[in-house]
């Protein structure tokens, strides 16, 4: 766990959340601050900062976020379509570095947004 990490955070109890999927390696949640009606993340427990600290020996972990995220869009009723995001960097977006899929979904998910 990284000490400043809000999803570690999260991960260890030290913050509410509601939960839509947990097991030993993997949450998922609502989005604080969502930009779809439909907006949740999945997260490792095990703290990967970003995608480019992703090592040889956590595919099959990245693999599991992927698929988890494609069954919740699923159960939660996005199966004409959504988007599923990994922001890597500042440049790239990422606002929290801990590891997160976002999926948004629940509306037509157009690019660029507008």
């Amino acid at each position: 766990m990284e000490e400043n990490c809000v999803f570690c955070k999260l991960i260890a109890g030290e913050m509410p959340v509601e939960k839509l999927f947990e097991d030993e390696e993997i949450m998922a949640f609502n989005d604080i601050n969502p930009q779809a009606p439909t907006h949740f993340l999945v997260i490792p427990k095990q703290h990967i900062a970003k995608p480019g600290e992703i090592q040889d020996g956590d595919e099959a972990l990245v693999g599991k976020l992927v698929h988890r995220a494609t069954r919740l869009a699923h159960k939660l009723g996005l199966g004409n379509g959504y988007r599923m995001v990994i922001n890597h960097g500042d440049d790239g977006g990422q606002t929290v570095f801990h590891l997160h899929v976002h999926v948004l979904g629940g509306r037509r998910m157009l690019w660029p947004p507008g």
